[in-house]
C-alpha cells in the first residue's frame, strides 16, 4: 500500500482545500531537504559560539529565523502577514500565541527583539541544538513535574522578562491541527500572575500552509494576527478563559477566510 506524502491523518484539510498538486509536492521536498540541511550545518556551526557571550547566539538564531522564512517564501512560495503590530506593548511582555505548525517556532525569532521561548524539556535533550537553545536562553518546563516545574518555569521566565526579554509561550502545549481546540494549560496565566507583564494573545492560520505533521508546505500567505493585551487584574482562571477566546475566535475567523475548515473538536476547560 502507498501513502500519499501530501496527506495527513490528523488534518482535514485535504476536504477543504483539496489535495495538495505535483508542484506543491516538488517545492515542500525540496524545501525539507534544504530545511534539514541548512539546519544541521547551522548547529554545527553554532556549536562554536556556546563559549561566547549570549548575545552572539541571539544574534545567529535570528538570521537563521529569516534564512528559514526567505526559503518557506522563495522555494514553497509562503509568505508572512503581521497584523495589529500596534497592540504589541513595547519592552517585556507575554506572548502567548496560537501553535499550529513548526512555522510558528520560527517566525516569533526573526520578529522580535529578544525573543526567549517556553518549551519542553525533552528538546535541550537534543545534541548540540538543545545546547544551544539553553545558551541562548530557552525556558524550559517538564510536563510532568506537576507544581514543582511550574514554579521553576516561572522563575526563569520571570527573570528572562526583568532582563527585558520578551517570552512566547504556547498555552496549548503542542501544536494542535487546522480546526481544533484543546484545553489551555495554566503556565500561562502563573507566569502573568508572577510576572505583572502584559499578557498580549497572539492567532495564526499557519496550518494552512504547513500542517501539523504535514510534508506538504501549500503557497499563500501565513497571518499572525497580535490581539489587544488582555485587561490586567483578572482572577487566574477568567483569564485563563479570556485567553482561550480571544485566541480561538481570531483564529477560527483566519482559517474561515482563507477557505478553511471550521472548529471540529471544541474542549473548552480550563483545567
Amino acid at each position: 500500500m502507498t501513502r500519499d506524502l501530501g496527506r495527513t491523518q490528523d488534518d482535514p484539510l485535504e476536504r477543504h482545500l483539496g489535495p495538495p498538486g505535483a508542484l506543491t509536492l516538488l517545492r515542500s521536498a525540496l524545501f525539507n531537504v534544504l530545511f534539514f540541511g541548512v539546519t544541521g550545518l547551522w548547529c554545527l556551526f553554532g556549536m562554536l559560539l556556546l563559549p561566547f557571550p549570549r548575545r552572539l547566539m541571539r544574534r545567529y538564531v535570528r538570521g537563521y529565523a529569516h534564512l528559514m522564512l526567505w526559503l518557506l517564501r522563495v522555494v514553497c512560495g509562503i509568505s508572512l502577514r503581521v497584523t495589529g503590530w500596534e497592540n504589541l506593548p513595547p519592552g517585556p511582555v507575554v506572548i502567548a500565541a496560537k501553535h499550529q505548525s513548526a512555522y510558528d517556532t520560527i517566525v516569533w525569532l526573526a520578529l522580535l527583539p529578544e525573543p526567549v521561548y517556553v518549551l519542553k524539556q525533552e528538546l535541550l535533550r537534543i545534541p548540540a541544538w538543545g545546547w544551544m537553545a539553553q545558551h541562548y536562553g530557552a525556558v524550559a518546563v517538564d510536563r510532568q513535574g506537576g507544581a514543582s516545574a511550574l514554579k521553576r518555569m516561572v522563575r526563569q521566565a520571570g527573570a528572562a522578562l526583568r532582563a527585558g526579554d520578551q517570552i512566547v509561550i504556547f498555552p496549548e502545549g503542542t501544536r494542535t491541527a487546522v480546526g481544533t481546540r484543546v484545553s489551555y494549560l495554566p503556565g500561562v496565566v502563573a507566569l502573568a500572575a508572577a510576572s505583572g507583564a502584559p499578557v498580549v494573545p497572539v492567532a495564526t492560520d499557519s496550518g494552512l500552509r504547513w500542517g501539523r505533521r504535514a510534508f506538504a508546505k501549500r503557497p499563500g500567505a501565513i497571518t499572525v494576527a497580535i490581539l489587544p493585551p488582555l485587561p490586567p487584574g483578572q482572577p487566574r482562571v477568567e483569564l485563563l478563559r479570556s485567553l482561550s477566546d480571544a485566541i480561538e475566535t481570531e483564529t477560527d475567523r483566519l482559517v474561515m477566510s482563507a477557505g478553511g475548515p471550521a472548529a471540529i473538536a471544541v474542549d473548552n476547560s480550563v483545567g
